[in-house]
């Protein structure tokens, strides 16, 4: 008796093991990398690091809500730091994010992080990136996905311009925060290559703040350009940028804004947005990396005929600021850079 027990035990225990055995062999299987990874970030959060500050930041506002909604639907939590304006202290910030192994990804848009993001990679491996507004291809934690900001800073221009003509200005400004590769190679060049496709003979007065939130001396700088005969003026400098509205809106001038809808900033002054979807791109990226199909070791650029690019034309105070002629004029130009004819390469 003792003698059959022990078979009848040997025969299910190998019955148990047959049945298992197809659990684990059929399907599709996962990249190992793919499974560590997956294995590695149950329980965890995701990060969002802000370069910066949210409040008075459309950009990074745009940022946390697109990876809470990815959060909120897959039932996993966030966490949001702020690192403050003093880009020396954003690379320790963000090792010590990564050094705790508390974040299955961190998240971050800034042209800047990329090589900040490389450096702490370097020291932990296995903490996975997602950057959007910048670039770095080959390594496997990093993935980054850049806005065509050449259609961004062109639609700007254009609409500028525009404007420029209407007022008798042979000249328009753009106020920057800071000077960096992506506003050096491609917005400013961009936003003057939108303008002269207007009129050739337009100047750019671009001017620099030396930060981004020092609303102040973009005050001044914008009186200034104004006074120099710069009617129109673009500004990206982050919370400076209430600085250029304040001065343009007080002399009449006209402002263009950059990456999110400002015209209820300074109704009846600001007379152009042109915009990132940054909600979108931040949520439908995040949801990738939760489903584990986020292709780490890539760098994508995303514009306009993606859908993630774009310029605001039915908000009512860009009715109510800009006439018919021009906004008509603004729409057959964007109208050709959805459908192709107009190609505008990053």
């Amino acid at each position: 008796m003792k003698y059959r027990r022990t078979v009848r035990k040997i025969i299910v225990l190998c019955a148990g093991v047959i049945l298992l055995f197809p659990l684990f062999s059929c399907g599709k299987t996962k990249r190992p990398s793919d499974a560590a990874d997956m294995a590695n970030a149950a329980g965890k959060a995701v990060g969002v690091f802000v370069p910066g500050v949210m409040a008075g930041s459309a950009t990074y506002e745009m940022l946390a809500w697109g990876v809470e909604r990815a959060g909120r639907e897959k039932n996993v939590e966030v966490k949001v730091v702020e690192a403050g304006y003093n880009q020396a202290e954003w690379e320790t910030l963000l090792t010590s994010m990564a050094a705790s192994g508390n974040y299955s990804l961190i998240v971050s848009s800034n042209p800047s992080l990329p090589a900040i993001a490389e450096s702490v990679s370097a020291k932990f491996p296995k903490q996975k990136f997602l950057l959007l507004d910048g670039s770095l291809s080959g390594n496997a934690a990093i993935y980054t996905v850049r806005y065509n900001q050449t259609e961004q800073a062109y639609m700007a221009g254009y609409i500028a311009a525009l404007e420029a003509v209407e007022l008798g200005a042979a000249k328009i400004g753009l106020v920057a925060g800071q000077e960096y590769p992506a506003m050096n190679e491609i917005i400013l060049p961009g936003y003057i290559r939108g303008a002269k496709a207007i009129d050739p003979s337009l100047t750019v007065d671009f001017r620099v703040v030396g930060n981004w939130f020092d609303a102040g001396k973009a005050a001044s700088l914008a009186r200034d350009m104004i006074a120099n005969g710069a009617k129109v003026i673009l500004c990206v400098a982050g919370g400076a940028n209430e600085g250029v509205a304040q001065a343009a809106y007080e002399s009449g001038a006209k402002i263009v804004w950059f990456d999110a809808n400002g015209y209820a900033v300074r109704p009846g002054a600001v007379v152009g947005s042109s915009v990132i979807r940054q909600d979108k791109l931040a949520y439908e990226k995040t949801l990738l990396f939760l489903e584990g199909s986020l292709p780490f070791g890539a760098a994508d650029v995303v514009g306009v005929a993606d859908g993630y690019v774009d310029f605001i034309e039915d908000d009512p105070n860009y009715n109510m600021a800009v006439s018919q002629t021009v906004r008509e004029k603004q729409a057959d130009m964007i109208a050709r850079i959805r459908n192709g004819s107009l190609v505008l390469q990053n």
